[in-house]
């Protein structure tokens, strides 16, 4: 089970109980609420390994698009 604490303390940005936490291998994205629920992500929204259903991949996606600017550098 992974620590939830620690993985909100090293997100990029929380948005509505979502963790997103850029990596070497792409955008990591954790439901907080729901830990089994994760998703890593390429920098252009492409789905590169997921746990969650397609209806909150949809939600996820959206909120990394209009809050990827917030993630830079």
């Amino acid at each position: 089970m992974p620590d939830i604490k620690s993985i909100a303390d090293k997100a990029d940005i929380i948005i509505n109980g979502y963790s997103f936490t850029r990596e070497k291998d792409g955008i990591h994205v954790l439901n907080l609420n729901c830990p089994d629920k994760a998703v890593v992500l390429s920098e252009d929204c492409e789905v590169l390994e997921t746990t969650m259903d397609d209806i909150e991949l949809s939600i996820v996606s959206r909120y990394l698009q209009s809050n990827l600017k917030y993630m830079e550098d």
